[in-house]
C-alpha cells in the first residue's frame, strides 16, 4: 500500500479533502459518495439529489476520435423509453447520458483527460503485521487454512499398478498386431493398426496426468480467527466479481439478475465486494434489468443474511422441493419468507415486462425518459458506458446497511477494431475494476452461474490468503455443477468424469486448468508477472512433533528474515507507485514532465508499453495488495475508467498477449491458464461439500453438439498457434505431467479422424466378409482378454477413488464417441480453414433456459449438419449387421464363428451411439425426415462406391479350385 497516497478501503473518498473518510474507531466502512457530474465535470446547477449522468468526452485512445452517428437536431426525436414512468434518480451514477444531448458530447469529445490531483499526508500507512504476539503459536488461528487429503493407498496403489500392467499389455498387443497382418485385407488391417496406435497415444496423454490425484479440505473457522478479529475491521482481502453477458434474448435477464443477486448477498464483508456486469451487447434491456435488480437487492440481501438461507439466488431458493423450515428458529421467518416471495414474483413480472417490451425495437432505436438516444442503439458502434447502480451515497438496504458495489460496464465498440469477444470484454473489466476498486482478487462467472454456496469466496481465500502457500497460487478453480439436467444425463452435460477425476489428478501436479467460469484469480497473475520464488525454510525438524507443528516452528524461526525481505520488496513497490502518483500530481499542477519523470522514465515507458497509456491504471498494477488513490475524486476515476475501455486502448500493448485473458482462440480459458502455469504459478482445485456455483447446460442434442464444437474449435486454434503446448513454454515453470494434460486438451479434436474411420470398419468388415485381425490363436485370445480386463479395471478403479457412478462414466464414454464423430470432426476442418485460409466462422450464444416445462428442450429437434456423420454411421452399421447375419444364414454353420467378432465390433459402435439415436427420435419416437434422407443417401453412395471399387479383393479375378466332379458323366 502506498503510504500517504493510497487508501486500502473500498470505494471512493466521500469528500474532496485529505481528511479521513471515517473515524478509526468507527467499524462501519466508508460511504460511497458520488458528486453529480456532467460530461466529466461537477455541475453547480444540478442539485446533489438528481444524480445526473454523463457520457464521457473522450472515447478514443490518445488522439483517436470516434464520432457518434449524426442526428439532425432540427428533427425532434419521439421519446421511446422502455420504462416511461421511472424516475431518473433511481439509476444512480454513471456515464450514460440523460440530461445532456449527444450533440454536446460530440462538441466536447476532444477535451483532454482531466487527471485528479492526489493529496496525502506523510503517515506511513503500514498495515498490521500478520503475526500477532498476543496469540500463542499453537492457537487455532495460526494453523494452516487448508490441507491436502491424498487418495487412500488402498485405492490409488491398485490403480497405478493396473496402469503399468495395461501399458505392458498394450506392448504385447501391438507386438502381436504388427507381426500378424491380414494378407487378404491388408488395407483394413493397416488402417485399424494406425487408428489403434493413435488411441494408445491419446490414452497415455490422458492417463498419466491422473497419477497423483488429491483432494483438499478448508478451515473457514481458522480464516475468521486470523483475519476477522473481534472488535477490529475485517482484514479479508477485497474481491471484484465479473459477470459477462452478451445477448439478453438468449441469456434471459432474469437468469443474469439471479446471478447478480447471489453475488450481492454473498457471506463476505460488503465493503470488500464489487460486482461488475459486462454487457457486450450494449442492450438497454440489460441496463434496465440491472436497475430493477439493484432495487430488489435492497430487500433481498438483508433477508438472506438475516435468516442465513441457501442458495441466495431467489429463483432457485423458492423452487427448492425441500422443507424450508428445517433449522429455522426465527419466529418471523415464515411471515417474512412469504412477503419476500411475493416481492420476488412482482420483480419477475417487471423483468418479464421489460423482455416483452424489448421484443419490438423502435425504428429510431430506444431513447431515455427525456428523449436522449440510448448510446447502445448501434451494437457495433457506440461509446463506452459505465453505471454505478449500488455503492454510491444514500443507497442502502431496507435495514439501513451498506450494499456491495454493482457496476454496469459496456466497453466502446467501433467498426474496424478487433474486439476479441469474451476475452476482450474480460480484459476491459480488469482495467475498469483496477481504476474503481482495485481488489487484489477477481472472481469471474458466466451470467447463468449463480453462487450456490454463500461461503464460496471464503473457501477461495483459504488458499489465496494462506501465509505459507498462498503466494504461489494464481487461481482457485471450482467444479461446474448444473441444474435442470435430466436424471439420466443423456448427453453427459454434467461431465463429472472430467471434474471429479481429471481435475483431481491435475491438482496433485501443478493445479487444474481454467475452465472459463467459477474461478477466483490473483490479479497480479493476470498481469503476466512471474510467480514468486519460495525456498524451503532452513532449520532442524522436530521429530517429536507432528509434521504441521514442525512447519509452524520453522516458520517462526525464519520469521525475522522473511519479514525484512518482505518489507524491502514492499517499500520498493511503494516507491515505484509513488513515482507514478507523483507524476500525476506534477502533470496536473503544470510542472514539466521532463523534470519530474527523469528518474523513472525508462520504467514508465516499459510499463506503459505493457499496460497502456493510463497513469492511474499503471500505478495500480504495482500494488500487490490493491487499493485506490486516497484523495481521487469520483469524477477523475470515472473518466479514467471510461478511457481504459476505449476500443483503441490496447493498441501496441501486451493485452491479450502476455497480460489478462489471452487472445487467439475462442476457448480463451485454456490459453489464459496455460500462460499462468508457464510463468511458474500453480492453481488449486476446491470442491466444497455444498457446490460453490451452479449453472444451466444445454440439454438439447443440437445445442450440446454446438457447445462441444466451439470448445473443440478453440483447441484446434491453439494447436495451430505459437502457444501450442507441444512447443511453447519450455524453460519456464510448467511441469511435464501438466504439459501432457495441456497437450491432450489441444490434440483431442484430431482423434475424430481415426475414431470416424474405426467406427466405419465394422460395417466394411460385415459387408465384405473380411476382418481386421487374422484367425485368433490361444495366445492372441489371452492378449485380447487381458486388454479388455485392464480397460475395465482402470475404469472401475477411477470411479472408486473419484466417487463417480457407473452411469456417469458410461455416459461420458458414449458422448466421447458421439462428439468425436460429429463436433470434433467439424471443428477440425473449420479450424484448418480459419487458420490456413482465413475463413472465419461465427457462433451463436447457447440458450440458457427453457420455460416450457421440465426438460422440454431435451426432446426438441433442431436441424444441424453436425447430425449427419453419426446418423450415417448408425445406418451403415445397422445395414452391415443385417447383411452379415443374412450371409451367415445362407452359408451355414461354419460362417457363424468368424461372424461373432465382426458383430461385436459393430454392436460396440451402435451402443455408443444409442443416446444420439434417442435424440433423433425425440419424444414422438420419430426420426426427422431430413436426417433420414441424408443418411440413407450417404450410406447408399458409400455402399455403391464400395461395390464398384472393392479395394480389398484380389485384382487377378476369382480363385478357381477343382471340385473333383466329372461334369461329362
Amino acid at each position: 500500500m502506498l503510504g500517504g497516497h493510497l487508501n486500502t478501503g473500498r470505494g471512493f473518498h466521500p469528500n474532496g479533502s485529505g481528511l479521513p473518510a471515517h473515524s478509526e474507531l468507527d467499524s462501519s466502512p466508508p460511504s460511497f459518495q458520488i458528486p453529480l457530474l456532467t460530461y466529466g465535470e461537477e455541475h453547480s446547477e444540478i442539485s446533489a439529489d438528481h444524480h445526473a449522468l454523463i457520457v464521457p468526452p473522450f472515447m478514443g485512445h490518445g488522439n483517436r476520435v470516434h464520432p457518434m452517428p449524426y442526428t439532425d437536431p432540427a428533427v425532434p426525436l419521439q421519446p421511446r423509453p422502455m420504462v416511461p414512468k421511472k424516475d431518473i434518480a433511481v439509476y444512480g451514477y454513471g456515464s450514460v447520458a440523460w440530461k445532456d444531448r449527444m450533440e454536446e458530447w460530440k462538441k466536447r469529445q476532444n477535451d483532454k483527460l482531466q487527471v485528479v490531483k492526489h493529496e496525502g499526508g506523510n503517515d506511513g500507512g503500514n498495515g498490521e503485521e500478520l503475526d500477532d504476539a498476543d496469540l500463542p503459536m499453537m492457537d487455532e488461528g495460526r494453523q494452516p487454512l487448508s490441507r491436502k487429503l491424498p487418495i487412500p493407498s488402498s485405492k490409488i496403489n491398485p490403480y497405478r499398478m493396473i496402469i503399468i500392467i495395461r501399458l505392458a499389455i498394450l506392448g504385447l498387443f501391438f507386438h502381436y498386431r504388427l507381426l500378424h497382418p491380414v494378407r487378404d485385407a491388408y488395407g483394413l488391417w493397416l488402417t485399424s493398426v494406425i487408428c489403434e496406435i493413435w488411441f494408445a497415444v491419446s490414452w497415455i496423454l490422458d492417463q498419466f496426468p491422473k497419477w497423483y490425484p488429491i483432494e483438499r479440505e478448508t478451515y473457514l473457522d481458522r480464516l475468521s480467527l486470523r483475519y476477522e478479529k473481534e472488535g477490529k475491521l475485517s482484514e479479508l482481502a477485497s474481491i471484484d466479481v465479473f459477470v459477462s453477458t452478451v445477448d439478453p434474448m438468449k441469456e434471459p435477464p432474469l437468469i443474469t439478475a439471479n446471478t447478480v443477486l447471489s453475488i450481492l448477498a454473498v457471506d463476505y464483508p460488503v465493503d470488500k465486494v464489487a460486482c461488475y456486469v459486462s454487457d457486450d451487447g450494449a442492450a438497454m434491456l440489460t441496463f434496465e434489468a440491472l436497475s430493477e435488480t439493484s432495487e430488489f437487492a435492497r430487500k433481498w440481501v438483508p433477508f438472506c443474511k438475516k435468516f442465513n438461507i441457501e442458495p441466495r439466488a431467489p429463483e432457485w431458493y423458492f423452487s427448492q422441493k425441500i422443507d424450508y423450515l428445517k433449522n429455522k428458529v426465527h419466529p418471523a421467518f415464515v411471515r417474512e419468507r412469504r412477503a419476500m416471495k411475493r416481492e420476488y414474483e412482482e420483480f419477475k413480472v417487471r423483468i418479464n415486462g421489460l423482455v416483452s417490451t424489448a421484443q419490438k425495437v423502435p425504428e429510431d432505436g430506444w431513447t431515455m425518459q427525456d428523449g436522449t438516444p440510448w448510446p447502445g442503439n448501434c451494437v457495433r458502434d457506440h461509446p463506452g458506458m459505465i453505471q454505478v447502480f449500488l455503492g454510491h451515497s444514500g443507497v442502502r438496504d431496507v435495514e439501513g446497511n451498506e450494499l456491495p458495489h454493482l457496476v454496469y460496464v459496456s466497453r466502446e465498440k467501433r467498426p474496424g477494431f478487433e474486439h476479441h469477444k469474451k476475452a476482450g470484454a474480460m480484459n476491459a473489466l480488469i482495467r475498469v475494476s483496477a481504476v474503481l476498486s482495485n481488489a487484489p482478487y477477481l472472481l469471474n462467472v458466466d451470467c447463468d452461474h449463480y453462487i450456490n454456496n454463500s461461503k464460496a469466496l471464503r473457501e477461495a481465500m483459504c488458499f489465496m490468503m494462506d501465509p505459507t502457500s498462498g503466494k504461489k497460487v494464481c487461481y482457485v478453480q471450482f467444479p461446474q455443477r448444473f441444474d435442470g439436467i435430466d436424471r439420466h444425463d443423456r448427453y453427459s452435460n454434467r461431465n463429472v468424469v472430467f471434474f471429479d477425476i481429471n481435475m483431481k489428478g491435475l491438482d496433485g501436479i501443478q493445479g487444474p486448468i481454467y475452465v472459463g467460469t467459477g474461478c477466483v484469480f490473483r490479479r497480479q497473475a493476470l498481469y503476466g508477472f512471474d510467480a514468486p520464488i519460495t525456498k524451503k525454510p532452513p532449520g532442524k525438524t522436530c521429530n517429536c512433533l507432528p509434521k504441521w507443528c514442525c512447519c509452524l516452528c520453522c516458520c517462526s524461526r525464519k520469521n525475522k528474515k522473511t519479514k525484512q525481505k518482505k518489507d524491502k520488496m514492499k517499500k520498493s513497490k511503494q516507491r515505484e507507485a509513488s513515482k507514478q502518483i507523483h507524476a500525476l500530481e506534477n502533470i496536473e499542477g503544470g510542472i514539466s514532465e521532463s523534470n519530474t519523470l527523469k528518474s523513472s522514465e525508462a520504467s514508465q515507458v516499459k510499463l506503459e508499453k505493457k499496460f497502456g497509456q493510463s497513469p492511474v491504471f499503471v500505478a495500480s498494477t504495482l500494488l500487490e495488495d490493491g487499493g485506490i488513490p486516497q484523495n481521487a475524486s469520483p469524477a477523475s476515476l470515472l473518466s479514467e475508467a471510461i478511457q481504459v475501455i476505449s476500443c483503441g486502448y490496447e493498441d501496441k500493448t501486451e493485452w491479450g498477449k502476455e497480460v489478462g485473458w489471452i487472445y487467439g482462440s475462442v476457448t480463451e480459458d485454456i490459453l489464459t491458464g496455460f500462460k499462468m502455469h508457464c510463468h511458474g504459478w500453480r492453481s488449486v482445485y476446491c470442491i466444497p461439500k455444498r457446490p460453490a456455483f451452479k449453472g444451466s447446460a444445454p440439454i438439447n442434442l443440437s445445442d450440446r453438439l454446438h457447445q462441444v464444437l466451439r470448445w473443440a474449435l478453440g483447441s484446434v486454434e491453439i494447436f495451430l498457434s505459437r502457444h501450442c503446448p507441444i512447443w511453447y513454454g519450455y524453460g519456464g515453470g510448467l511441469k511435464w505431467l501438466e504439459r501432457f494434460s495441456y497437450i491432450n486438451s489441444v490434440v483431442y479434436p484430431w482423434t475424430s479422424i481415426p475414431l470416424l474411420v474405426y467406427c466405419t470398419l465394422p460395417a466394411i468388415c460385415l459387408l465384405t466378409g473380411k476382418f481386421i485381425v487374422p484367425e485368433i490363436s490361444n495366445y492372441a485370445s489371452l492378449i485380447f482378454m487381458a486388454l479388455f480386463i485392464s480397460i475395465a479395471a482402470t475404469g472401475i478403479l477411477e470411479m472408486q477413488w473419484g466417487g463417480v457412478g457407473i452411469d456417469d462414466w458410461w455416459r461420458n464414454e458414449q458422448f466421447w464417441v458421439i462428439g468425436g464423430v460429429s463436433s470434433h470432426l467439424f471443428a477440425l476442418f473449420q479450424g484448418l480453414l480459419k487458420v490456413l485460409a482465413g475463413v472465419s466462422t461465427s457462433f451463436t450464444v447457447t440458450s440458457k433456459a427453457a420455460d416450457d416445462g421440465e426438460f422440454s428442450e431435451l426432446y426438441l429437434f433442431k436441424w444441424t449438419s453436425l447430425l449427419i456423420p453419426p446418423t450415417t454411421l448408425l445406418v451403415i452399421n445397422i445395414i452391415g449387421v443385417v447383411v452379415g447375419i443374412s450371409d451367415a444364414i445362407n452359408n451355414g454353420y461354419d460362417s457363424w464363428g468368424p461372424l461373432f467378432g465382426r458383430l461385436f465390433f459393430a454392436f460396440w459402435v451402435i451402443i455408443h451411439l444409442y443416446p444420439f439415436l434417442k435424440g433423433l427420435l425425440g419424444k414422438q419416437d420419430r426420426m426427422p425426415t431430413i436426417i433420414l434422407v441424408w443418411s440413407i443417401l450417404l450410406a447408399s453412395i458409400l455402399t455403391l462406391m464400395w461395390v464398384r471399387i472393392n479395394p480389398f479383393v484380389s485384382k487377378d479375378g476369382p480363385v478357381l479350385e477343382v471340385c473333383g466332379l466329372n461334369c461329362d458323366d
